[in-house]
């Protein structure tokens, strides 16, 4: 059952990335963008879904808190500052993305969105990074140097998902800068997350890679990753033919990556030795969770699915 479960909230992990990430990502990217009515119109791309990709943000909370609780007890203390950052910001989002619907262009709000939008991914980033604590034993004491990092990385991949979304929605100008920008983001993202997975070596976490099976699963999963790069750089030119091959580039990278580190570091969850088994809660608590569970998750996964084609597609003439 813990097995089980960990599974689902990876899955929530990598749903929330990916849906929220873009959104996020677009977010970040405004903050770039001079032309008040370009920030309008890919602010609108946010406000059809954005509601429904965050809800895998409180499916994952929900899940970790009530399925492994000592993990939660003891990532919750240390990273107290990083997430009220990023649930501000992301109930400043939430206000800007109505308020400049209500009232367009809404410069000042458009301004906020951005900001609050790079807040969230830092933040998030660095919560992620807590998790590795550099040079130390997890102890919820201090910060080290490693969060930093995986913050700019976490960043910088939301904008290219950002970018690679916005090159498949739109169209003209708009198009062409999101398709330069999301080079340079993807570029970013790569080597940031290159880096990120080199100095885990020298965390109180590193890598577990000894048995054969483990490694070259992987290696297999680095080597979609840079597959999905590859597809999203070659593809992500203005020039190039299928705007949705951009976006299913980065998408397939970011799982892939997201699924190598789950490989190297399973059934760790904290340094040094807080583990899956360790960690689960009792098994008729997570009978009881997973009937819960079952039951919504099909709910969300079809309302993603509907608020996506109903109120998102086919934003190109």
């Amino acid at each position: 059952m813990s097995g089980t479960w960990f599974v689902l909230i990876l899955l929530c992990l990598l749903m929330y990335v990916v849906l929220d990430g873009y959104d996020l990502g677009i977010g970040i990217a405004t903050l770039f963008e001079r032309d008040a009515g370009h920030r309008f119109e890919t602010i609108e791309y946010v406000a059809r879904a954005w509601d429904g990709n965050e809800t895998w943000l409180v499916l994952l909370g929900v899940s970790l808190w009530a399925g492994f609780p000592l993990a939660f007890g003891t990532v919750l203390p240390h990273a107290y500052l990083p997430l009220i950052v990023m649930l501000f910001s992301l109930i400043v989002r939430g206000v800007a993305v109505e308020m400049v619907s209500q009232a367009p262009p809404g410069t000042r709000w458009q301004r906020a969105f951005g900001i609050a939008s790079l807040a969230a991914a830092l933040a998030q980033g660095f919560t992620l990074g807590t998790l590795t604590d550099s040079d130390r034993v997890y102890d919820g004491t201090d910060f080290g140097w490693f969060p930093v990092l995986t913050a700019l990385a976490v960043a910088s991949g939301y904008l290219a998902l950002g970018c690679a979304y916005t090159k498949w929605k739109a169209t003209g100008e708009l198009r062409a800068t999101a398709a330069r920008r999301g080079i340079a983001a993807t570029s970013l993202a790569t080597v940031l997350g290159a880096a990120s997975l080199a100095a885990v070596g020298g965390t109180a976490a590193p890598l577990n890679l000894h048995s054969p099976g483990r490694a070259i699963a992987f290696t297999g999963l680095l080597l979609f990753a840079a597959v999905g790069v590859g597809t999203a750089l070659v593809t992500q030119r203005p020039a190039a033919g299928s705007d949705a091959l951009p976006l299913a580039g980065v998408v397939t990278a970011t799982v892939a990556l997201g699924v190598a580190v789950v490989v190297a570091r399973y059934p760790v969850i904290l340094p040094p030795a807080l583990t899956v088994t360790g960690s689960v809660a009792p098994d008729n608590t997570m009978v009881f969770l997973a009937v819960g569970i079952g039951l919504n998750m099909p709910l969300i996964l079809f309302y993603n699915w509907f608020a996506h084609r109903a109120f998102g597609a086919g934003s190109k003439a």
